[in-house]
């Protein structure tokens, strides 16, 4: 996997965060740019930090199945896929019923990246840093979040379920990919 790779695998882990941002923008109009700024420092450092604990189980698991690595990555690659593309599907409201707390931030903020923890496996087949990867998918999420944000509030909900869509998409690709090579 190559930079432009680890670029294309970060934006696929930002559209969770993506979608939920936009619909706090959405909420929280009145307060574009605090509630843009948090929800990209939130969603940003939590998507940076939880594919580090992705990479110290991948690694556990390369030493008990270093032979089935590449199908173990794909197949947690296509779960993760195949659940946001029926995010992107589901009949659920977009509208917010929480309040633009801290606490709901960071529960916020872990849910959008448990995926970003899964994905962190497949780190330990990548030849880069894996702190130049987390810092990577960080920042990528970090400005999804923050544009989400800004256009939830200018009322441009539809286009969450549709990131959604395509980070599945991807997720799934970059998954096939690491079985061809």
């Amino acid at each position: 996997m190559n930079l432009l790779e680890v670029l294309i695998l970060a934006f696929a882990l930002s559209m969770d965060a993506f979608a939920v941002s936009i619909g706090l923008g959405a909420k929280y109009r009145h307060k574009t740019i605090k509630t843009a700024l948090l929800s990209g420092s939130y969603f940003g450092v939590f998507q940076g930090i939880m594919p580090i604990l992705g990479l110290f189980m991948g690694y556990k698991l390369l030493i008990w199945a270093k032979e089935y690595t590449y199908w173990i990555a794909f197949i947690i690659l296509a779960i993760l896929g195949v659940k946001m593309i029926m995010e992107a599907f589901s009949s659920d409201s977009n509208e917010m019923k929480i309040k633009l707390t801290h606490r709901a931030l960071i529960m916020l903020a872990i849910a959008t990246s448990l995926d970003a923890m899964f994905a962190g496996f497949g780190i330990a087949l990548i030849p880069l840093s894996p702190i130049i990867i987390c810092i990577i998918i960080a920042l990528v999420t970090f400005f999804f979040s923050f544009v989400g944000a800004v256009v939830g509030a200018k009322g441009v909900t539809f286009i969450g379920k549709k990131a959604e869509l395509l980070g599945g998409v991807i997720l799934i690709i970059i998954g096939f990919k690491l079985l061809m090579f």
